[in-house]
């Protein structure tokens, strides 16, 4: 069987070449003689992946030194309720609903304070960003929180908001490492890395240090303290080792490629190929306001349930796989991360153009 053009929204497409790496390392690691799999992560040889992944990533992303940066688990979820735990002193936030992940994390942080729902745009079933220079951002806020690209709707902050001086917390699961970001404009930046970086099961929190204190609220169990995973430079436990090995594979192939920049690049030309093809097809419709569109994940529709559901049968029969939306948005979605390379979506755009022929 050879490799399909996998769309999937996370876990999704890894670069090739890391898989073979990895797999070429799988028995024995660097003659250590053992998998990463199954090393001791307090070893020499563990301690040393963990420091060069942390050291590519900061060199990647321009981390500045008074920023952490911690591999941590329980997925993006988890960060829901330790946002707010480590944040909260006013008890209340703000937040800006573009999605159904942002919607989570507000209903979440509703158990720990008061989190105001200060933007939204489920009036139009999240399908843009809406303005958000001048809102109403709360005197007492501890932070204003965003998800900054929107995997299920396709979505993407081109602006961050104007959060009037308070802290913006942003989670960037599914646009991680897809272009330069300046970290300063953050006090928390975070994401499950199982989109764009790596295997399900890690989350990265890159976080300022003044942020990181022992005054949380009562309550809050010591796994889910950042300062505990600071302090213990994200070895307080055993940490999702073979995750972050692999996580390090993919910042030294970012970095070969180029860089944010490179990246930013590749992922624009890809995301025209098809943005391009939506905007002149008869049958396909992209369902995201053109100014708000994300460049990982793109969903369309043709409008009827019966050809969509024959469309994504008929592309993974033509090794275009995973490309079945999300039930709240229905149709498609082709999710197309760093990973992905561009021969995958001109194939998808290929196959589109012949489906459409065969369906008018």
């Amino acid at each position: 069987m050879s490799r399909v053009y996998n769309f999937s929204a996370g876990p999704a497409v890894l670069p090739e070449e890391v898989l073979k790496e990895a797999a070429d390392e799988m028995l024995d690691y660097q003659g250590s003689g053992m998998s990463v799999m199954e090393m001791s992560h307090r070893s020499k040889t563990y301690d040393n992946i963990i420091k060069e992944a942390e050291k590519d990533l900061r060199e990647l992303m321009n981390i500045p030194d008074n920023y952490k940066v911690l591999f941590l688990q329980g997925g993006a979820s988890q960060q829901f309720a330790m946002i707010p735990m480590n944040l909260m002193k006013n008890k209340v936030a703000d937040y800006i609903i573009t999605g159904q992940w942002a919607k989570k994390a507000w209903k979440e942080a509703q158990i720990y304070g008061k989190a105001n729902a200060i933007a939204s745009s489920e009036d139009k079933t999240f399908s843009y960003i809406p303005d958000c220079s001048d809102l109403p951002v709360s005197d007492d806020a501890d932070y204003v929180y965003i998800c900054e690209n929107n995997t299920i709707y396709g979505t993407k902050f081109k602006t961050l908001p104007n959060t009037k001086g308070k802290t913006l917390v942003a989670d960037v699961s599914s646009c991680f490492l897809s272009e330069p970001v300046d970290v300063t404009k953050y006090g928390v930046i975070y994401g499950g890395v199982q989109k764009n970086i790596g295997p399900a099961g890690v989350v990265i929190v890159i976080i300022r240090e003044d942020l990181i204190t022992e005054d949380v609220l009562p309550g809050t169990p010591t796994m889910l303290k950042y300062k505990t995973h600071a302090d213990a430079e994200s070895l307080y436990n055993t940490p999702p080792a073979y995750g972050i090995y692999i996580c390090g594979k993919v910042f030294k192939w970012i970095k070969k490629m180029g860089g944010l920049e490179a990246m930013k690049e590749r992922n624009e030309k890809k995301a025209k190929i098809l943005y391009d093809f939506l905007d002149s097809s008869k049958l396909f419709k992209g369902t995201v306001e053109k100014d708000s569109r994300s460049l990982m994940n793109v969903p369309f529709v043709t409008g009827n349930d019966e050809l969509d559901a024959k469309f994504v049968k008929e592309a993974a029969a033509c090794g275009l796989v995973s490309l079945k939306g999300h039930r709240t948005v229905g149709g498609m979605r082709a999710s197309i991360y760093n990973a992905m390379p561009i021969e995958g979506v001109e194939a998808l755009v290929e196959f589109m153009k012949k489906f459409e022929e065969e369906n008018a």
